[in-house]
């Protein structure tokens, strides 16, 4: 398995994806799911298959009307890496929520403490 060169949001939302359940995903299927175009699933699926991070088979399901799907599955060193990517990344969200949190906090205070320290007009 190779490592990733580039992480973006993308490919972490897919990777959350492939991570949730046990069951192969189908590329709309992950489309929908992470809410990202065909042009940016597809090409990522792609890539993770390259590096080996995930594998790929077309669904055998002779009863399902349709064209036939691709299912993306991680495979099991890819699992490992995915987990510890997604973990990275909710990881560097959750400190930029929080920041974003006491700053907005700090604005408020200052809002206040200007609003209280506004001199009195004498009449």
């Amino acid at each position: 398995m190779e490592p990733l060169e580039r992480i973006g949001k993308a490919t972490v939302d897919v990777l959350e994806v492939l991570l949730d359940g046990s069951d192969p995903r189908w590329g709309l299927e992950i489309i929908k799911l992470t809410g990202r175009p065909s042009g940016s699933v597809y090409p990522l699926l792609d890539r993770l298959e390259r590096a080996g991070w995930v594998t790929s088979d077309w669904d055998d399901d002779a009863d399902r009307r349709g064209p036939r799907r691709r299912m993306y599955v991680l495979t099991p060193e890819g699992a490992r890496e995915a987990v510890k990517v997604c973990a990275r990344h909710a990881a560097k969200r959750n400190t930029a929520i929080r920041n974003a949190a006491q700053r907005n906090i700090a604005q408020r205070n200052v809002g206040t403490l200007n609003a209280t320290m506004k001199p009195q007009v004498a009449e």
